[in-house]
């Protein structure tokens, strides 16, 4: 079975420590790195060349869908997947935008939804 390799990137500890449980609990992903910043998570994918990266919109400095769309012309193949407390319109329309493969609120993310969204791609 192929494991996904997964990217964090979220400035907010408790929400970083949460996703990273429910990745690492879900069969078939794995947890490759934690970044706080964009400009962190840009570095980070190009060592680590995660499948998926899980990115938080509201970063300091270069903010999520800046960081998805640098993401994306850096790493086409990579997925992302944006997360947020906004509703699901304003961060789907965000995820259209910055090229994310789609979007989560934060209180929705689940096993089920990161399994659906990798499926998906």
């Amino acid at each position: 079975m192929t494991v996904v390799r997964v990217l964090l990137v979220d400035d907010h500890e408790p929400s970083l420590r949460a996703i990273t449980a429910l990745v690492e609990e879900t069969a078939g992903f794995e947890v490759v790195g934690h970044a706080m910043t964009g400009e962190d998570a840009l570095d980070l994918a190009s060592m680590l060349l995660p499948d998926l990266v899980l990115l938080d919109v509201n970063l300091p400095g270069i903010d999520g869908p800046e960081t998805a769309r640098r993401l994306r012309t850096r790493q086409p193949a990579v997925v992302v997947l944006l997360l947020s407390t906004y509703d699901e319109e304003a961060g789907a329309s965000l995820a259209a935008e910055s090229g994310a493969a789609g979007y989560v609120t934060k209180a929705a993310f689940g096993p089920d939804r990161l399994a659906a969204v990798w499926i998906g791609r």
